[in-house]
């Protein structure tokens, strides 16, 4: 897993490719958990992300939280694969997805 991080002011991108699971979750966690303070947008770009596993969508999930009290969060460029997912297990109706 790669992540690329895009910051603008109290904005942030976080463009992610390969694959988020066990082994690469703590990595994500510790990137959002450092940016999330100083946030009032978070964006997850999931163009090149090939798998997310449930140790991914927690972290998802605590963004989301955090992002809930302080500004938004959504996630961008979601495959068909990914979005199947996110619907079996409920996250459409947790996550912004545009």
């Amino acid at each position: 897993m790669e992540i690329t991080q895009e910051k603008n002011g109290s904005s942030l991108i976080l463009h992610i490719s390969g694959r988020i699971d066990t082994k690469t979750a703590p990595e994500l966690e510790a990137v959002v958990r450092a940016a999330l303070a100083e946030l009032t947008e978070l964006v997850f770009d999931l163009g090149e992300t090939a798998y997310i596993s449930s140790a991914g969508l927690r972290i998802l999930l605590l963004a989301q939280k955090q992002m809930n009290r302080q500004g938004t969060m959504k996630v961008i460029n979601v495959s068909q694969e990914l979005m199947d997912i996110f619907e079996v297990t409920g996250f459409l109706n947790i996550l912004t997805i545009a």
